[in-house]
């Protein structure tokens, strides 16, 4: 679970700091940067898990096709940033299986990522300059979990009182000199030239033994942590596909394998296979009318598992029948019922495809997918964690206050030059902005944009809908003449 996330030097994020909850929304215009700051969160993912450039292949170009390593970094006018910086702090599962299928286990949960890249314009490519992983005690974590939470959730998941570092950097004459340590020890690590690092320190976390036959379980924990972060892209094509026997057994990002993970699910649950489909018809019941059932069906010829959705008057429908947002709500339904799939998932315009007076269904549905912290980390509250980014006024009208982040652009002045930069801030009276005086909350006039947008008005377009005389006394702004 990402907890606060800092980063600068990326596209257009410059001096970002922001703290997250188990559910967020970020809210804002196209091209403020909603979907960089998802992109941002991924590349540190990927960063967790594949060499640089791989890592920068999967990031989005402007196009949609894979970035190039030099637009990534932030630039103004003729000019370039020469690092980007992250920090993340996050909370990681207690236990986990390291690359060996062995079981580890994290000495401490709550811990503090940071990195720094630079840019090699000689050799167009990226250098580790720094890389930290330091551990957050339990006995101030509370300091650093600004959101309302249960002292019983908190408990739950976090433990560790070591405050020795796991991966730190010392500067030697302009040489970064990266220092690795072993979970209960300041000695038995290693010490790395980080110029001829091809990847993170930490994506080299491995289950192997070292000399004092110790692994280092919790940084391949905060590992497996990140390589959890995934954003989901929802692809009606991908949902309706049929899946042979053979398929994986979760959801894709773009939503691949629905019928496998939903047909392997029911299994898990042993004699009590219809309890799973249950769930799921319930859930989409609240999104359309007449479902009486969900189901996979099974065709042991061709082998294959096809969704199907049955009404109150018993007519079947397979899922190339369904409309797109009848499909992306079945997903949702079907990540809350996975509790296997965990960790931090990135949703971009979850309310697409769904009718207005609907989307409150959807929005309750991924406040519920994400762990509840009010109530212990269990099986039934997985540590899962939600952020949806959106333009849409019928969302941002539907979220607590204190899960809402609203993005904009704001002027930033360097070397005398001026440049827009993505910010992102919360409502007033929330624990995002209450007892922090440096910190602005988001103007009422912003705000209010969002619940009650300003119709244009062309004064050459006639008869249109919302200039309706008999809508107009019940319209919170009143069209012109």
């Amino acid at each position: 679970m990402l907890t606060r996330f800092k980063v600068s030097g990326f596209k257009n994020l410059v001096d970002v700091d922001i703290r997250f909850g188990p559910f967020m929304c970020i809210a804002g215009a196209n091209a403020v940067g909603k979907s960089n700051l998802f992109d941002a969160i991924l590349f540190l993912s990927a960063l967790a898990d594949k060499p640089f450039k791989e890592a920068v292949k999967s990031v989005r170009g402007n196009s949609g096709s894979p970035a190039d390593i030099r637009s990534l970094f932030h630039r103004y006018g003729d000019n370039t940033d020469s690092k980007i910086v992250f920090e993340a702090e996050m909370i990681v599962p207690k236990e986990g299986i390291d690359d060996l299928g062995q079981k580890i286990e994290a000495s401490n949960t709550f811990l503090r990522y940071s990195l720094e890249l630079a840019y090699n314009a000689d050799k167009g490519s990226i250098e580790l300059f720094k890389e930290e992983l330091t551990r957050i005690r339990h006995v101030g974590a509370s300091k650093h979990l600004l959101f309302s939470h249960n002292k019983a959730w908190r408990v739950s998941i976090i433990k560790g009182d070591n405050h020795r570092p796991l991966i730190s950097t010392d500067i030697i004459e302009d040489v970064s000199i990266i220092h690795t340590y072993l979970d209960h020890s300041i000695v038995g690590g290693s010490m790395i030239h980080a110029d001829t690092l091809p990847r993170t320190v930490l994506s080299t976390a491995s289950a192997m033994p070292n000399m004092f036959a110790l692994t280092p379980q919790t940084a391949i924990m905060a590992k497996r942590e990140m390589q959890s972060w995934r954003l989901l892209l929802l692809d009606p094509l991908a949902l309706r596909k049929p899946d042979n026997y053979n398929a994986p057994t979760q959801l894709g990002a773009d939503g691949s394998h629905l019928p496998a993970t939903l047909y392997h699910l029911s299994k898990a649950n042993g004699n009590d296979e219809s309890r799973i489909y249950q769930q799921i018809t319930n859930r989409l019941s609240e999104l359309i009318e007449g479902v009486y059932g969900i189901g996979v069906d099974k065709d042991e010829k061709r082998e294959l598992f096809t969704l199907e959705l049955t009404d109150r008057n018993g007519t079947k429908f397979s899922a190339r029948d369904l409309s797109d947002g009848t499909l992306r709500f079945l997903a949702a339904a079907v990540i809350e019922a996975d509790t296997n799939m965990n960790g931090l998932i990135c949703i971009e315009e979850p309310e697409n495809g769904i009718h207005p007076a609907r989307i409150p269904s959807m929005i309750k549905l991924l406040r519920d997918i994400a762990t509840d912290p009010e109530l212990p980390v269990e099986e039934g509250n997985p540590l899962r964690q939600v952020i949806v980014n959106t333009h849409s006024p019928a969302v941002v009208a539907q979220v607590p206050n204190d899960s809402l982040i609203v993005a904009e652009l704001r002027e930033m002045i360097r070397d005398t030059k001026r440049f827009k930069a993505a910010r992102f801030i919360g409502l007033s009276d929330t624990w995002r902005t209450k007892d922090q005086p440096n910190i602005r909350p988001v103007n009422l006039g912003t705000l209010l944009s969002y619940l009650y947008p300003v119709p244009y008005h062309d004064k050459s377009e006639k008869g249109r809908v919302i200039d309706r005389k008999d809508l107009q006394p019940y319209l919170p702004f009143q069209s012109e003449d």
